[in-house]
């Protein structure tokens, strides 16, 4: 008895049921991911309660304005880099111990106000203030 040969079938793979896998996944990842938001916070400056310090004691004053650009003692400085300030700081002050007031904009970028704060470190003045306005006090103009 001759039997009936059976063809054999090449080895094949069903890949259905992988594209179905991973369209599953790719769904539950989509659902159950959170995606960050940026957003952007509304500050407000603090204010201060302590004392003003006594006029004898002034020393070099920093004026950081709304746009970046700095003045020290009234002087307008030529551009905003930090080695034009620490250059200013170095004429304008008569020595180490002679205090800083930084006196910025409310505006102004807290990188300008951060670059003043290095410059007079560079400059050798270790003794640094931060104006601020009193709580009830109209805003200096």
């Amino acid at each position: 008895m001759k039997g009936r040969r059976r063809r054999r079938r090449d080895g094949e793979v069903n890949l259905t049921p992988l594209i179905d896998v991973v369209f599953l996944l790719l769904i539950f990842f989509m659902v159950s991911t959170t995606f960050t938001r940026e957003t952007r916070l509304e500050l407000q400056l603090p204010e201060a309660q302590g004392e003003a310090p006594p006029p004898q004691e002034q020393g070099v004053e920093i004026r950081v304005a709304r746009d970046g650009s700095y003045a020290v003692n009234g002087k307008a400085l030529v551009n905003r880099r930090v080695e034009t300030l620490v250059e200013a700081l170095r004429r304008e002050s008569l020595g180490p111990d002679e205090p800083v007031l930084i006196v910025a904009d409310g505006e102004a970028p807290h990188r300008a106000v951060v670059a003043a704060m290095d410059a007079a470190g560079r400059a050798g003045l270790t003794r640094l203030r931060i104006a601020t306005r009193e709580p009830d006090a109209a805003p200096a103009q």
